[in-house]
């Protein structure tokens, strides 16, 4: 058993910053150190920004996003494309395709994807919805943005079957060389799907 080097408190702080992704332990430790010596410039103001996220974040009940309204304000934004749904498996990835800037559409947060192994079914995740924005009427385009890994392949194979009653263009992100990347550093499969899916120069 580890000995007690301060208080509960403080303890405490540490435990619940090292369950923040990226932060282990030590990482935890120097982090909440670093807090607790800038006390008034940084522990404070994250301690109010903490109690209110608390109190204003919510989720969209349309896309699944996270804002402090509820519908959030890319839902809400009029300049949006409201024909073009971009699927995504979590909010970060939300977020990535948002700082890329390369679309003006809306969105729909999956909250994951599709795993039997670890018990994650369609059920589990915000499918049903996603089928109900469709068959809405207004999508006329549904952008398949999950990661290239087998389950989000299966959850993009499903998705495309669910979709194929309704008049909705299904796509998905290309997958291939990134801009800026060495042939010679790429793996084998990023090489093959670069190669199928290749276009004309």
């Amino acid at each position: 058993m580890s000995k007690r080097i301060a208080g509960p408190e403080i303890e405490r702080l540490i435990q619940l910053l090292a369950k923040v992704p990226g932060l282990g332990p030590r990482s935890a430790r120097r982090a909440a150190l670093h807090l607790i010596k800038k006390k008034e410039q940084l522990l404070a103001p994250l301690a109010d920004a903490l109690a209110q996220a608390v109190d204003k974040v919510r989720v969209c009940s349309t896309c699944g996003n996270v804002d402090t309204t509820d519908p959030c304000m890319i839902c809400t934004d009029p300049r949006r494309d409201p024909a073009t749904l971009i699927v995504v498996e979590d909010v970060s990835d939300l977020w990535a395709l948002e700082r890329a800037s390369a679309m003006n559409a809306r969105y729909h947060v999956l909250g994951g994807t599709l795993s039997p192994l670890d018990g994650i079914g369609p059920e589990q995740l915000n499918v049903r919805a996603l089928v109900d924005r469709v068959a809405s009427g207004e999508v006329k385009e549904v952008i398949l943005a999950v990661n290239a890994t087998v389950e989000g392949q299966t959850t993009a194979h499903y998705l495309t079957d669910q979709l194929s009653d309704f008049d909705v263009k299904v796509t998905r992100l290309a997958h291939g060389v990134p801009v800026g990347g060495e042939l010679d550093y790429l793996d084998e499969g990023t090489l093959a799907a670069a190669l199928k899916s290749r276009t004309a120069f």
